[in-house]
């Protein structure tokens, strides 16, 4: 496998896998360099501190514990048996450059643990991706950035998911992302990032404008993800989940990943056999 020198999360909150139906050029760049999951699955309940605390703290909820309402009100515990991507890689390497860019403000507040060092930026969507455009070509060393951008879901709560509205808010999120590696390029790191870019969960399942159950249309997500050791044009196998993203970001960077997890690093997706 190929040195990843760094691991950038871009996370579309809302999307599910809406974006198939959606005009995403950006998005498409990526997949054609890489691999993709229009199948994946999130963690349930299908709500965003339940599924984001998934994909940074490597397990289900019932362990993490996170709710909206716990990481609006408290910072996740220090402490906790199930680290954090963010803490992994901090305590494996205490230089290391970690930053979290987010729309929804509870993710750094309350799922990213308080005490890392992190560098913590909360502002609207286009903001934010501009924001972390500048922190990249300011910060070439970045070891992992997570950004988050908010529209789609705001759109599904306001319009219905899968809609006309909707569909234009996923674009919208597209453009943003396309901030984010346009600098990535310009500044030369595109080659020997690992990028990913991933939802938390859909809606419109059981209500037109909101989710948090188990129906297929608030369950199923798409997973995207280039950069060395993935093959262009890979099409992931049943089964992956926003929790196997944690053992991909610390695979990547060549760490091992704690014993508690249960994110597994899907099979063949840098060319080996399942581990896990």
């Amino acid at each position: 496998m190929a040195a990843v020198s760094r691991v950038i999360i871009i996370g579309w909150d809302g999307a599910g896998n809406f974006v198939q139906a959606a005009h995403t050029p950006h998005l498409d760049r990526l997949i054609q360099r890489g691999a993709i999951a229009f199948d994946a699955q999130t963690a349930s309940p299908t709500i965003s501190a339940e599924c984001w605390g998934a994909l940074m703290h490597g397990v289900s909820p019932d362990k993490h514990g996170l709710t909206n309402y716990k990481a609006e009100k408290q910072p996740f515990p220090d402490n906790s048996p199930y680290p954090s991507i963010f803490r992994i890689i901090r305590e494996a390497d205490p230089a290391a450059k970690l930053a979290s860019f987010s729309s929804w403000e509870p993710i750094n507040f309350g799922i990213i643990e308080s005490n890392l060092g992190v560098h913590k930026i909360s502002l609207p969507d286009r903001e934010v991706a501009q924001a972390a455009a500048d922190y990249i070509t300011g910060n070439p060393d970045i070891g992992l950035l997570f950004v988050h951008l908010d529209v789609p879901d705001i759109a599904g709560h306001k319009h219905g998911y899968n809609t006309p509205e909707q569909l234009r808010a996923i674009e919208e999120t597209d453009e943003n992302t396309g901030i984010i590696l346009d600098a990535l390029e310009r500044a030369d790191l595109l080659e020997d990032s690992l990028v990913i870019i991933v939802s938390d969960h859909g809606g419109g399942g059981e209500i037109d404008t909101d989710h948090g159950s188990d129906h297929p249309l608030d369950k199923t997500i798409f997973w995207a993800c280039a950069g060395p050791g993935i093959e262009p044009g890979t099409i992931m196998a049943a089964g992956l989940t926003i929790t196997d993203t944690a053992a991909v970001v610390i695979h990547a960077l060549g760490l091992d990943a704690p014993p508690a997890w249960e994110a597994r690093l899907p099979e063949r997706l840098f060319g080996q056999r399942a581990i896990g």
